[in-house]
């Protein structure tokens, strides 16, 4: 049986526009800047209007460890907005924004799939309305004007080998990892190792997302360390006087996107911090926003649950002041069976002992989530090749861990497709059952922090960390930073540091390689492991496959 691809059913879409779409979330087209005829940015003044309304309910999606077979969080995101909205109740998405870099390197699309996508799909996967573009120009804007202070004489006396900030560019290339900058003589500055990342592991990137209004972003720019002196004593981007010009390049950034998916829903696709280096989630402005004017809104985190909703609780939820009402774990049963040792080309035929075999990861991630004192549910993504047999394999384990799991068929049929995951999510959101709290409070120490990450959420025996990590941690709870959550660095596939473990391992360290404080976005981020900030392209990347048709449309995007 073949399937039209997700660009074909998005270019198929009956798109309103979006001035009837922000209409059913009480946005006024006066409050509305398009952006073309199908989205739009909502004004500050307007954000500023509705604070003083209640909050609707905030239902996160998460899922288990990514795999080849493919799980779906983002589609199951739509869909379930979608089947909120079916069922009668006026819901909300929010997603983040789509990285060029994975685009044209592996991954593809971030817009969801199927018949449960947020359109329009091309820009959204593309330039969109330039956010990236913003935030890539006030970071390298802040790093021409270090380089140009060092260069006029140096005032604050910087030590140019201790200039920590990196350059960014929204592309997977290897190339400029480590770089060395200023060559070629006298006027072009003093010769140091340089490198870039990509945009989305900017700081700068996660302060816009973790940002309330303007005048936070600007204060939170400010407070990014960008260098040390000799005697070590940090140099802030405001002593740089950069903030002020990199909060004007931001100014139209940092409104929210609205968009639809395909049946006409709002939808916020706002932000887009890198869930390995970052905290993983859309903005904090986009979500507060869309309580303020939705009765439910479905946001989702990052990659599997060990990483996307263990930040989205200690860092957005703790910072923000948000409490979800609902969880939603993803998984496929063809993940089940990939986690059980199953090869990808033999996914399509039955394995029911597989299934139960992979089902440890699936349950290991419940436990981490009911940990935070919020009720999960879990949505079997289905793919045609699922047998009734495989899918009870899943429901019978998730019931033995106290949760439900609900198939949901929303790829294929949209809304309706998720209307048995909608009706089940809102009536648990409705019950108020959650009684949430991160899993460490801001007083721990920034090493027991990390610690508590480790063996509670990966399951770890113990954090291995040399000497000059742990003196490192001590200093800045010295400079005050101690009260800062810790964001966890590593790899997306497993609950360890090597992605090649699959499933529920046990009898593991987890390896700390690096700490940085990002000290506008307010975390220390802890690597592990040999998490990269700069992709590479793969053999055969994505772009050789995107190009426009003879009627000048994409093609290639998935």
């Amino acid at each position: 049986m073949s399937f039209k691809t997700d660009i074909q059913i998005a270019r198929e879409a009956n798109k309103k526009p979006i001035n009837e779409i922000g209409a059913k979330l009480g946005i006024s087209s006066d409050d509305l800047l398009p952006y073309g005829h199908d989205k739009a940015k909502v004004s500050q003044s307007f954000i500023n209007s509705v604070q003083d309304r209640a909050d609707g309910k905030l239902i996160l999606v998460t899922a288990i460890n990514p795999t080849p077979a493919g799980e779906g969080k983002t589609t199951t995101t739509v869909g379930l907005g979608d089947g909120l909205n079916l069922i009668g109740k006026n819901a909300a998405v929010c997603i983040r924004e789509a990285s060029l870099g994975p685009n044209f390197g592996m991954k593809g699309g971030a817009a969801g799939g199927g018949y449960a996508q947020v359109v329009p799909m091309e820009e959204m996967n593309l330039h969109f309305t330039g956010d990236f573009h913003a935030i890539t120009s006030a970071h390298n804007l802040l790093s021409a004007m270090i380089d140009n202070h060092i260069y006029w004489g140096n005032e604050l006396e910087i030590d140019t080998r201790r200039v920590v900030w990196r350059r960014v560019v929204d592309m997977n290339d290897r190339a400029l990892r480590q770089i060395t900058a200023s060559l070629g003589g006298v006027s072009n500055g003093f010769p140091r190792e340089a490198g870039f990342d990509i945009t989305v592991a900017s700081e700068v990137m996660a302060i816009l997302c973790l940002s309330k209004n303007l005048s936070d972003l600007q204060e939170r720019l400010g407070n990014m360390i960008v260098a040390y002196r000799r005697d070590r004593s940090p140099v802030f981007a405001r002593d740089i006087k950069a903030d002020g010009a990199m909060t004007v390049l931001l100014k139209d950034a940092m409104q929210p996107n609205l968009v639809q998916t395909l049946e006409n829903n709002p939808a916020f696709v706002h932000g887009g911090p890198f869930a390995n280096i970052a905290h993983g989630c859309n903005s904090v402005i986009a979500t507060t926003t869309a309580l303020k004017l939705a009765d439910y809104v479905v946001t989702e985190a990052g990659f599997g649950a060990d990483l996307g909703a263990e930040k989205f609780m200690n860092i957005k939820c703790r910072k923000a002041g948000l409490a979800p009402s609902c969880v939603v774990i993803v998984a496929t049963v063809r993940a089940m069976k990939m986690n059980g040792g199953v090869k990808k080309a033999d996914l399509g035929t039955e394995n029911v002992e597989a299934v139960k075999k992979g089902c440890p990861n699936l349950g290991r991630h419940i436990e981490n989530v009911k940990s935070f004192g919020v009720p999960v549910v879990v949505a079997i993504n289905h793919f045609v090749t699922d047998t009734d047999a495989e899918v009870q394999a899943v429901k019978e384990y998730v019931e033995a861990h106290g949760s439900e799991a609900i198939l949901s068929r929303h790829w294929e049929k949209g809304g309706e497709g998720a209307r048995d995951l909608a009706t089940r999510v809102a009536q648990i959101a409705d019950a108020d059952m959650a009684n949430f709290a991160p899993i460490y409070p801001d007083d721990m120490g920034l090493f027991e922090k990390i610690n508590t990450v480790a063996k509670r959420i990966y399951r770890a025996d113990e954090v291995l960390a040399d000497q000059k990590i742990r003196t490192q941690l001590k200093d800045w709870e010295a400079q005050g930073y101690g009260n800062l959550p810790v964001c966890m660095a590593k790899t997306q596939y497993s609950f360890t540091t090597d992605p090649e473990r699959r499933g529920a391992p046990t009898g593991f360290s987890v390896p700390v390689r690096e700490v940085r404080l990002s000290a506008g976005a307010g975390f220390i981020v802890v690597i592990c492991g040999e998490i990269m900030t700069m992709p590479g392209l793969p053999r055969v990347p994505s772009a050789e496959n995107i190009k426009l048709n003879a009627d000048g449309d994409v093609e290639g995007l998935f």
